[in-house]
């Protein structure tokens, strides 16, 4: 995906590009067995809809994010520091797969490493 005058979210390819990517994304994170406890009993389909909201939202799209708050979302899960990192290390590895131009990657994770301390309970 090539970098947009238009900004983040049109360089994502919209919705259906967000949707790609989290595809691709939970695919990574099946693939990880340090990760994979986290969404042992998640309803995937939903958190799927969710993230593609969240990271709509995230890179300025229209719409807006419907779930919980992130520190509802994941209150008593016990997500580490290193965890939430490999779950960002996921999410940077899949949009440069999908060809997300370098700064529409880093506004993106820059906008989701603020929610850290909502979800991180080391």
């Amino acid at each position: 995906m090539s970098e947009s005058a238009e900004g983040p979210y049109a360089a994502l390819g919209r919705h259906p590009g967000i949707r790609r990517a989290v595809d691709q994304f939970y695919e990574r994170i099946a693939a990880d067995p340090v990760l994979t406890g986290y969404f042992a009993d998640a309803d995937m389909n939903r958190l799927r809809r969710h993230v593609v909201e969240l990271l709509a939202a995230a890179a300025g799209g229209p719409g807006q994010y419907s779930g919980r708050t992130m520190a509802d979302a994941h209150r008593g899960l016990h997500i580490t520091d290193a965890a939430f990192d490999r779950v960002l290390g996921h999410l940077n590895a899949t949009l440069v797969d999908v060809g997300t131009h370098d700064r529409t990657i880093r506004e993106v994770l820059s906008t989701l490493s603020g929610m850290r301390l909502d979800i991180v309970e080391d």
